[in-house]
């Protein structure tokens, strides 16, 4: 449900120098390089453009995205042509690209790819919330494809990311500018975040590394990798063995083209021209086979992407999920294969919607899984680009998402994340969840081929309830398996669940469940006998011996009848059965006559934990029938409980007398052939109560069997919800945790910085205090002493232990002057500074100033007594003032008249005779 764009008017005057061609087919002959970035993106620019080969042209054409003012005029297009030689033109609506050129986006625009075109469309995101770096990253992917290369220069932010993902979904090239070399590391930091970015360089490195990638990728012809090679073919298995090894992933049963497209890309990105030289180069390098596993894997997903799909999925399926159902019932739906979340977070959001419009409430559960970690811890974290805003009404982004405080994410809200548990799945080689309402899996059977997906859409079918629904991508199909699933929308590729299935289709649980290893290594191994080394003793010799030619055949079994030891000769009873090698069971082994019996037996004697004996039972051997006594006995054994010892003994038949003539002759009387047809229906009677009891405990093994079965799977499937809860929880705590561990660093980084700042101010306090040569006592209200400085210790014996002591205490000691405490109180009373002059008792004088301390906030705190050592200048004083004294007498002594002027004329002293001759004084 994306927001419609308003189209900017074309110019009229297009530039003459670059004429609007007609738009041709749109992928274009020569790839298209689109420039993202936002603060400190120019020098970025310069460097890019200034490492750009000057002696040939590079055959691409580049169109830059910067984060411009809307309201102020560009003059990038000017500053560009300054650093290349290039073409460079400000874009103008509906302009078609050409290569060698450089396209700039003008301001308050946003800027689109159609047809090989550029289109000018008014913004209608809030400014401070637009992303028109991912908004043309996107549609440069949709319009080229794999000739599509984005590169992420300096930018606070995340825009350009999701747009990274679109272009490496198409089989393009992503390109970041490494984090240290960029003056706001943001966006390049993001993209890298993704593990899609192809080369992380410094602006300078790119351009060379641009045209070796073009050069090799689009310049030369393509290697001819069809893979059909016995080399090539032997190449891609050993690829495939490659990533199974290191990732855990087999994609073997992956389509061919889509494989053999992200193998061709990853070697033109790493310069490597045949496909044996990658395998090397695949087992010298681990981190590449991890970067060809990430390029399988992408996808493109957006909230509600293909609208219509999910309107439908919203008017018609949703509803049906919850009829029928009361409150607290439980709604389930799985999201295969779903990458960074936004497609399980949609449907959840209209699941939220439909219980909104309900009045009712109700338990939804949307398990979201994928392949690929990186995408489920992404979707995990519930945050995506200010780019949403494009595919989602504004109505659901202010009801579900919330814009973090710097503006530069969505987080979606905490309601509909409790509805999502997000796990790590493989849908090939992991059990699926089971009772499902709706299973959504979209664009991901495309890249399987058809017997994988046969496999896949059965899985389907097992996981849900009757009638549950399954929502696939707009080019898949259920294809053969349509007796499976009925249609609901063809054109929206939505299908409803069968109830009747084919028994050709028919799976059982356990073939959902992975390879059982772990138990098989846990049932008890053959016991073997080793025989010792050196001569044998003769009694155990003789006793061997006459083991070997009276003791008769044995064989030690465990419950399910798989053969831990064997005695004597059974060749005659026991045969190796046709199939699989390595099947080592007595059931599967008994020869015709013996298996029935022998299953009936080992039946009983397990429930009964009695010994059973049979009596001749006829076993074909060597064409002919030898009856033998079959006995089942229990072992009881501490170290190897529920064994059994199966016994077979051959009867040795009486030698009959030689027959007489008539009955050679075929003469037989009547009473015999009465009593031979007697006989005769008292085995057969005697076989259909055996083959009854046979039946009778096959059936009970059976139903044991399904019922533990079903208990088992019901079992697995809850502990693995239960383990995927857990899981989740353990996750969200995680990120809770992380999320108070980030808060606490920038808080103690603060702290840090406003500690070392403090240090500083005081270091340069206590240092302009000491340079002053003044001392200085600071008191509180209570004229007690707060602290003081360095200086004042020479003037009065002030030590540490002091603070916090009445100042008149330690100054009336030292200080002649008895009204200190008086002139502070005055002091903190009006706020009227007060200075006088004060004599130590060491005979030393100090100007005092006593002033009111003040903070910040202009809040009294106390005090500030100064004392500034004024001896010297006493003691001039008085020395000035004797000498003028004696000055004035010996003026006064003289009998002329003597006056002083100064330079205006104005008296300044005259002795006595002056005085009485002018009668002045």
């Amino acid at each position: 449900m994306a927001t419609k764009k308003r189209r900017v008017k074309t110019p009229s005057n297009p530039p003459a120098d670059h004429p609007i061609l007609p738009p041709a087919h749109h992928l274009s002959s020569f790839p298209i390089v689109a420039i993202g970035a936002s603060a400190g993106g120019l020098a970025a620019f310069e460097a890019f453009f200034r490492a750009m080969p000057a002696h040939s042209d590079p055959g691409m054409a580049f169109v830059l995205v910067q984060h411009l003012a809307p309201d102020h005029k560009s003059i990038l297009a000017e500053l560009i042509r300054h650093y290349t030689r290039m073409q460079v033109f400000e874009v103008e609506d509906g302009i078609t690209v050409q290569p060698n050129c450089a396209y700039i986006i003008p301001p308050n625009c946003d800027l689109a790819l159609l047809n090989g075109t550029l289109q000018l469309l008014q913004p209608t995101a809030a400014r401070g919330h637009r992303t028109p770096i991912d908004f043309f990253f996107r549609s440069l992917a949709q319009d080229q494809h794999n000739r599509a290369i984005g590169i992420v220069l300096s930018g606070t932010g995340s825009d350009g990311t999701l747009g990274i993902r679109a272009i490496k979904a198409e089989g393009g090239l992503a390109i970041a500018q490494s984090p240290a070399t960029a003056e706001y590391d943001g966006m390049p930091r993001s993209a890298i975040a993704t593990g899609l970015v192809d080369y992380e360089l410094p602006p300078t490195e790119i351009p060379g590394q641009l045209i070796a990638y073009v050069a090799r990728a689009f310049q030369k012809p393509p290697p001819s990798l069809t893979f059909q090679l016995p080399a090539e073919a032997n190449a891609l298995k050993k690829i495939f063995v490659l990533l199974r090894t290191q990732t855990g992933h087999d994609f073997s049963l992956y389509k061919p083209n889509t494989i053999h497209r992200r193998i061709e890309r990853r070697m033109a990105v790493n310069q490597v021209e045949a496909v044996e030289d990658y395998v090397k180069y695949l087992q010298q390098n681990p981190a590449e086979v991890e970067s060809l596993f990430r390029d399988m894997l992408i996808g493109v997903t957006n909230f509600f992407r293909d609208s219509d799909a999910f309107q439908a999925l919203e008017d018609q399926i949703i509803p049906s999920l919850f009829a029928g159902k009361h409150t607290g019932d439980t709604v389930r739906v799985w999201s295969a294969g779903c990458s960074t979340g936004e497609e399980a977070y949609s449907i959840a959001i209209l699941l939220a919607e439909r219980q909104a419009a309900m009045k009712k409430s109700f338990t939804v559960q949307v398990f979201a899984t994928d392949i690929d970690d990186s995408s489920i811890t992404k979707a995990r974290a519930g945050t995506f680009s200010t780019s949403i805003a494009s595919d989602i009404s504004p109505e659901r982004l202010s009801r579900f998402f919330t814009l973090e405080q710097d503006g530069s994410v969505y987080r979606i809200h905490k309601s509909i994340r409790d509805m999502l548990i997000f796990s790590e799945h493989d849908l090939i080689k992991d059990a699926p969840f089971s009772k499902l309402d709706l299973i959504s899996c979209r664009n991901l059977l495309i890249y399987l081929n058809a017997q994988l997906q046969a496999k896949v859409i059965s899985m389907f079918h097992y996981a849900l309830k009757p009638d549950g629904f399954l929502f696939l991508g707009s080019s898949e199909t259920v294809n053969e398996l349509a007796d499976l699933f009925s249609i609901h929308d063809r054109k929206l590729k939505l299908y409803q669940r069968k109830d009747r299935l084919d028994l050709k289709h028919r799976r059982t649980p356990m073939q959902y469940l992975p390879p059982m290893t772990a138990l098989e290594a846990a049932l008890p191994q053959p016991i073997s006998k080793i025989p010792a080394a050196g001569r044998v003793p003769l009694r155990e010799l003789t006793e061997q011996t006459l083991l070997q030619q009276i003791a008769p055949a044995a064989a030690l079994v465990n419950q399910q009848g798989d053969i831990l030891y064997l005695h004597g000769r059974t060749g005659m009873y026991l045969e190796p059965s046709a199939g699989e090698s390595g099947i080592n069971n007595i059931l599967k082994m008994a020869r015709e006559g013996l298996q029935r019996e022998l299953t009936v037996a080992l039946h009983n004697a397990s429930s009964t934990n009695q010994t059973i004996h049979c009596p001749a039972v006829n076993v074909r051997t060597n064409g002919t029938f030898t009856s033998v006594n079959l006995t089942v006995r229990p072992v009881n054994s501490e170290s190897f409980p529920n064994l059994y010892l199966v016994v077979l003994e051959e009867v040795l038949l009486p030698v009959l007398p030689e027959a007489a003539p008539a009955e050679a002759a075929g003469t037989i009387p009547d009473s015999q052939a009465i009593t031979c047809k007697d006989a005769l229906i008292a085995k057969l009677k005697k076989e259909l109560l055996a083959k009854e009891a046979f039946l009778q405990a096959t059936n009970e093994e059976l139903n044991t069997s399904n019922e533990e079965l079903k208990a088992s799977n019901e079992e697995m499937q809850s502990v693995n919800e239960e383990l995927q809860s857990t899981n989740e929880e353990l996750e969200t705590s995680k990120e809770e945790l992380q999320s108070t561990n980030e808060e606490l660093n920038t808080i103690n980084v603060e702290l840090q910085n406003k500690v070392t700042e403090f240090s500083r101010v005081n270091n340069d306090m206590n240092n302009l205090l000491a340079g002053t040569q003044i001392g200085t006592v600071f008191v509180d209200h209570q004229l007690h002493v707060l602290r003081f400085t360095p200086t004042i210790t020479a003037m009065i014996n002030l030590i540490p232990g002091d603070i916090g002591r009445p100042i008149n205490h330690i100054l009336s000691n030292m200080v002649e002057y008895g009204d200190l405490e008086k002139d502070l109180q005055k002091v903190l009373a009006n706020l009227i500074p007060k200075e006088t002059e004060v004599q130590t008792k060491s005979g030393r004088w100090y100007s005092m100033r006593i002033q009111p301390y003040r903070t910040l906030d202009n809040v009294i705190e106390g005090a500030v007594v100064t004392f500034v050592d004024i001896t010297e200048v006493v003691f001039t004083r008085e020395a000035l003032q004797q000498s003028e004294t004696f000055n004035h007498l010996v003026l006064d002594s003289l009998l002329d008249e003597i006056v002083v002027l100064d330079q205006q004329g104005v008296i300044v002293a005259a002795n006595q005779a002056w005085q009485r001759q002018f009668g002045l004084r």
